[in-house]
């Protein structure tokens, strides 16, 4: 029997990304699966896409944070329970975080790490605990070119796999009252980037005044601080987090994407569709790998060039889509075989070849 344990430790969005990779190791003959969470709540919503109950799901309470997104930090949870970690051959986590476990001199265990999200500043090839993987499962071409030339990552540990989330989306549900098309506006969580701190508030105003269309306010669940924007607007939708904030739900039913540096813009772009990008820090951003999605939709720079910007939108899209066509075909790769059905064979073969 091959145990393999799958680290629950982030927020829930996280999980949409290792589930379904989980959810096929379990039914692998021979392979047990558990799922280590410090969060009940974490542990319910994992249980719904489990109905068959086929994942062993083990609490690791670590304080009294206990929500879908308030969670105990995880270096607090990395010190507690670091007895029971390094009793796994394997761990698999979606955060890089978990390479501190290898500053145990007891912990011998393998780390794999699905990388969760596609986007071109969320990549980080700054972060250098990513070489400390000894597997990197990541969706496109583009994860694997950038971790290889930034010295994180090799040809041989590193593996193109897709992006599973897509399998768990449910469609979505009525949103608005009216039929007048979506936006969706997600900002960054990381004041540097996002478009939230100094004119998130300016622009949620602005989107009041847009009666023709509906606008969905969706910042990422991580984000902390800024201005604490609220609307009694009928146009307007405000969601700080929750389930419909991370399931897919709002880029579905979405006709047009509104961001910054998020990594949702391209699950948003699954279907092609109009983007208009908020550069409110001036960044110079042509030719910067970083900014790559500037380059797939309007940019602008201030919240009054909204309205204008959502006129045209449609009439520019044809400009627009064969780009979006090749960002999409480079950040995730489309294969007739399931990303999780990939993830679990890179899992099992890297399984295999430690086992020998």
């Amino acid at each position: 029997m091959n145990t393999i344990a799958f680290l629950a430790l982030a927020q829930a969005h996280q999980h949409l990304h290792w589930l379904p990779a989980a959810l096929e190791l379990s039914r692998r003959p021979g392979v047990r699966v558990d799922v280590l969470c410090p969060s009940r709540a974490g542990l319910k919503f994992i249980r719904g896409f489990d109905p068959k109950r086929r994942l062993n799901l083990v609490w690791i309470p670590a304080q009294w944070s206990d929500g879908l997104f308030d969670l105990p930090s995880r270096k607090r949870v990395h010190t507690l329970y670091r007895w029971l970690f390094r009793r796994y051959p394997v761990l698999v986590t979606t955060e890089s975080t978990s390479a501190r476990l290898r500053d145990d001199p007891k912990f011998h265990s393998s780390l794999i790490r699905i990388r969760h999200g596609v986007g071109d500043t969320a990549t980080r090839v700054d972060d250098t605990r990513l070489d400390q993987f000894d597997l990197s499962l990541v969706g496109g071409n583009k994860d694997k070119r950038r971790l290889i030339a930034a010295g994180l990552a090799t040809e041989e540990n590193c593996i193109v796999t897709g992006y599973a989330k897509f399998e768990l989306v449910k469609r979505p549900t009525r949103l608005f009252g009216n039929p007048n098309p979506i936006a969706i506006y997600n900002p960054h969580s990381r004041p540097e980037l996002s478009s939230w701190f100094m004119q998130g508030e300016a622009l949620v105003r602005q989107m009041e005044q847009i009666s023709d269309w509906n606008f969905v306010v969706a910042p990422h669940v991580k984000l902390e601080g800024g201005p604490a924007v609220s609307s009694t607007a009928p146009n307007v939708l405000i969601d700080y987090g929750s389930v419909r904030s991370i399931d897919m739900s709002y880029v579905q039913a979405a006709s047009l994407y509104i961001g910054d540096a998020s990594s949702q813009v391209y699950e948003f772009l699954l279907q092609p569709r109009p983007c208009i990008f908020i550069n409110s820090h001036g960044a110079a951003w042509q030719g910067k790998e970083e900014y790559a999605h500037f380059a797939l939709g309007q940019v602008i720079g201030r919240p009054d060039e909204l309205g204008p910007a959502l006129a045209r939108a449609n009439s520019l899209q044809q400009q627009f889509e064969p780009l979006q066509r090749l960002a999409m075909k480079d950040s995730i790769d489309d294969s007739p075989v399931p990303a999780s059905i990939r993830q679990a064979d890179a899992i099992l073969a890297f399984v295999r070849s430690r086992n020998r």
